[in-house]
């Protein structure tokens, strides 16, 4: 089994989330005792929500490119960066990187693409949200149609993720103003929703509404399995 190498703390609430997940898929998989091989850097998400709240995205890539080339040091075959946000680095991590990195727009676009989702709401912070570097590469290199909230709606999904998921409040009330953006999102067209943010499946899940929902965590983890015990599974008899 290969050793999945995850870049995490943005939140650690969303990152124990990868670990159980991460888990229970090598379990679900190879069954008996089996775990998952993981070599985690969590940092401290203080420093970087700064970094990301003053527009200084270099230094914040530097900080998490560092972290990374430690997560391969310490034995990881694969990275996973445990945010849909600071993937808007993942060029400058891959780029010190001598292993792949497993980018989870990728993993969802190959979702949808497999369940024909052509155009699709995205919930998450303000940047996944309003800048390209999510947006863009579903729609220029998958051909996924992306929409987002309005201005309004997207300061309301941005504050609940900052001052309340990654502080792991979950409440009712967030529960509600969300499934209100991800039912207008459907009528206005999208046939699924992204939870473009690793902590949103915190407050939202599919037993909450009608509309499809896409769980980037869940998604990320389970390529990650995938790719993980691939060669394991292959070896394994008919039959089993």
């Amino acid at each position: 089994m290969k050793t999945v190498g995850l870049l995490g703390g943005m939140s650690w609430e969303s990152t124990a989330s990868y670990y159980r997940a991460l888990n229970q898929g090598v379990k679900a998989k190879l069954g008996g005792l089996h775990s998952a091989k993981v070599c985690l850097y969590s940092v401290d998400f203080h420093e970087i929500e700064r970094l990301q709240d003053l527009g200084q995205w270099e230094q914040a890539a530097e900080i998490l490119a560092q972290a990374a080339l430690s997560v391969q040091a310490g034995g990881a075959d694969l990275l996973l960066i445990c945010t849909n946000t600071m993937h808007k680095v993942a060029p400058q991590i891959e780029r010190a990187l001598s292993i792949p990195l497993l980018h989870i727009a990728d993993a969802t676009a190959a979702v949808l693409k497999a369940d024909d989702v052509s155009k699709v709401g995205l919930l998450g912070t303000r940047f996944t949200m309003e800048q390209d570097f999510y947006k863009g590469r579903l729609a220029d290199k998958f051909g996924i149609e992306v929409v987002v909230p309005d201005a309004a709606q997207r300061e309301t999904v941005h504050r609940i993720i900052y001052d309340e998921l990654c502080q792991g409040q979950v409440r009712d009330d967030s529960r509600e103003r969300y499934l209100a953006i991800v039912n207008q999102l459907f009528e206005q067209g999208a046939e699924a929703v992204i939870l473009g943010c690793t902590e949103i499946a915190l407050l939202i899940e599919q037993q909450h509404t009608r509309v499809p929902l896409y769980d980037t965590t869940a998604i990320h983890a389970a390529e990650a399995v995938r790719w993980a015990t691939q060669q394991e599974d292959a070896s394994k008899p008919s039959g089993d």
